[in-house]
This record gives C-alpha cells, structure tokens and sequence, in this order.
C-alpha cells in the first residue's frame, strides 16, 4: 500500500465544491475592491461619500447579496476540505496532525507576505492560525462539532450585539484625519508610503480583534467539517430531499436577516447578526445551490467556468490583489478614491472573466495553479508534478 500522502486525482475531485469555490472568490472580490478603491469602508462615511442613486442602490446590494456571505461561504468549504484530507490522510495511515499543521503554517507564510506586501485586508494570515484551531476537533463527534459551531455562532452573536446596542450612538463614525492620510499615502508613488499605510489600515481592523475573529471563522470551519461527515453533498443526487430543505431555510433566513433589516433603517447595532448569522445562511443558501445545479446538464454548464477558478483559488485570490493595487495606488493608475463602488462592481467583473479565461488556458497545461504548486510542494515535501502530459495529468 502506498503510504505517502498525495494531492487528490482529477476524476476524483467534486466539480461543484471547485465551482462554489471559484464564485466563492468572485464574490469576495465584489466586496473587497471596495476597499481597494477607496478609504470609506474602513474608515466610515461611504454613504456620504457617493450619494448618487445608482451608487447608492449598489452599495445595498453589496451588503445584502455579497458583503458578509461569501468568506463566510468560502470559511465552510475551507473546513469542508480540511475534513476531506482528514478522511484521504487517516485512510492512509499517515500522521494527520502533523501534516494538516505543516499546510496551515505554509498558509500562515503566504499570508504574512499578502498581509504586509501587497494588500492588508488579506484573509490568510487568519484562516491559517484560526484554522489550527481545527486540529483540536479531529477526532469528535458529528454532533460535538456541531454544538461548538452553533454556541460559538450564536453565543457570539448575542454577546456583541448586545454590546453593540448599548454603544448604538457611538457607532457610524467617520475617521477624517485617517481617510485623507489614505488618500497621501495610497495616492503617493512611494512603495514605502503604501506598505506604512497599509500596516495603518491592518492595525486598524485588526488589533485587539483576534477573538472576533475565531468567533466570525472557527464556526464556520466547524460547520463546513460537519457537512463533510454527514455526506450529504458528496453525491448531491442522493440528497436532493435534504438539500432543498437546506436550499429553502436558508433562503429564508438569508432575505429576513440580510434584506429585512433595511426595512428598519438598516441599524449598525444590529450588523454582526446581519453578517454573521445572516451571512451563513446565505453561504449556506449559495453551497446548496452549486450543489443541486451539479445535477442538471445546464447546471453543470453554468458552473463549470467557476470550478476553473476554484482549483486554482489560492493563485486567483493573490491576482486580484496584485491587479488592484496596479489599478487603484499611486504605483500603477494612482485611480484610488475616484472609482464609484458602480463602476468597481464593474471592473470586478471584468477582471474575473479575465480571471475564467487565465483559469481554462493554464489549467489546461498544468495541474495546480503556481500557487498551489508552491504550497502543495511545501506541504507534502515533495516536488510535484506540474505540467500536463498531451492535456492529461502528468
């Protein structure tokens, strides 16, 4: 028997996890360029700052359909996929702890270099660290993981919205000072003016935050490793009764917790619930839909441009960064804070078909994206092979 771990075969992968994945990092990108563009997201005052209807009217459909909904999506299949190394691994009989800690800290080091080098709002830093978190829960029960998601979730949820609620006429304020040294310094052609300020902008949403951000990440992990067990998505043709029971609840909760606060104003106190709770119903709400589409042919037609940029979701996550900063700093087109969040939604997904384009040609010639190459060489201390063969796996 072959005892040495390997990177999962082609024709044993899920076509519709690749394809979540891929729409997974387009909508990540609908949200973040935002702050790429512009200092208001982090900072406060972006309502103020494009009054225009058609500014305005994007802004809400960001927060209601994207903001919140899809690294909450993309945290469920990342747990989701650490359970599946898990099985392929104690399968093997090789060491899982070991292994799974080596490609976390792998990740932890592709984060500090996005983090730091090119765009501070980078997601990796976290997913690594929070993710070894992961390694404590290996071994429980369905239903232990399960009730750790749901108190970390909920438990989370009611403590800082309570706090939140008490603090309700401190909240929405506007950070002038820090919005117009964003403006020198992002504007400035200086490389070492942007990487100060984008420490600035990382210290700013993160420090003090760590607990925060197991609450926001560990849940969802959890919750993707528990849909790994209960195998229900596995062989989506098998389980369509139960997930269009999860398709429907999680449409509902997703438009009363995302939409319906609008109908009130919209309240900052009532935000965490709206992302948090709100947000995993609509993550959970768009995995479903990947998964039932998978079974139709016109589904499968539909998502199979996305599944070219899920398997190589790690590279294409990096080229949005480097492509907005060529775009919006003082390096490149110097347009920071001149793009309205219309057009960026526009450019988004410009760059993204793009990115499908990319996706198709070099998955056509390679098996990993130059990034995963990299981490998955790292992870299983091996070179891998990289290159097709004729257009088949080397």
């Amino acid at each position: 028997m072959d005892l040495q771990p390997q990177p999962v075969k082609d024709a044993n992968r899920l076509e519709w996890l690749d394809a979540a994945r891929g729409f997974a990092i387009f909508g990540i990108f609908i949200v973040n360029i935002g702050t790429f563009s512009a200092p208001y997201f982090i900072y406060g005052g972006q309502w103020e700052a494009w009054p225009s209807s058609i500014d305005q009217w994007t802004l809400r459909m960001i927060d209601i359909f994207f903001q919140a909904s899809f690294y909450t999506m993309f945290s469920i299949l990342f747990g989701f996929g650490f359970q599946l190394m898990n099985e392929r691994l104690q399968e093997k009989g090789i060491r899982v702890k070991p292994f799974l800690a080596r490609r976390l800290l792998i990740l932890i080091g592709f984060g500090l270099v996005h983090a730091f080098l090119i765009w501070h709002g980078d997601i990796l830093l976290s997913y690594g660290s929070i993710g070894l978190l992961m390694l404590l829960f290996l071994r429980v029960k369905e239903k232990t993981l399960l009730l750790w998601a749901m108190a970390l979730l909920l438990g989370s949820a009611a403590l800082f919205t309570l706090g939140l609620y008490a603090a309700r006429d401190y909240l929405d304020q506007t950070f002038e000072s820090e919005i117009q040294q964003a403006f020198d310094n992002y504007q400035s052609g200086s490389l070492t003016d942007i990487w100060g300020q984008n420490l600035r902008d990382w210290m700013f949403s993160n420090a003090g935050s760590f607990l925060i951000l197991i609450c926001m990440l560990l849940p969802m992990f959890l919750i993707g490793m528990y849909l790994a067990r209960k195998r229900i998505f596995h062989k989506p043709e098998e389980s369509k009764a139960s997930l269009m029971k999860i398709w429907g609840i999680m449409l509902l909760l997703f438009m009363v917790l995302k939409a319906g606060p609008y109908i009130f104003g919209n309240p900052t106190w009532f935000s965490y619930i709206q992302d948090n709770i709100g947000g995993t119903a609509s993550a959970l709400f768009y995995i479903a839909t990947f998964a039932l589409a998978a079974q139709t042919k016109v589904g499968r037609l539909v998502i199979r441009p996305f599944s070219l940029v899920g398997r190589m979701a790690l590279s294409n996550y990096i080229f949005q960064s480097v492509v907005s900063v060529v775009i919006f700093y003082g390096i490149g087109l110097g347009l920071y804070g001149s793009v309205s969040p219309s057009s960026t939604v526009l450019i988004a997904a410009g760059i993204f078909i793009i990115q499908i384009m990319l996706s198709r040609w070099w998955m056509a010639q390679f098996r990993f994206g130059p990034l995963e190459w990299i981490w998955r060489s790292l992870t299983y201390n091996k070179r891998q092979p990289f290159r097709r063969k004729n257009g088949k796996e080397a």
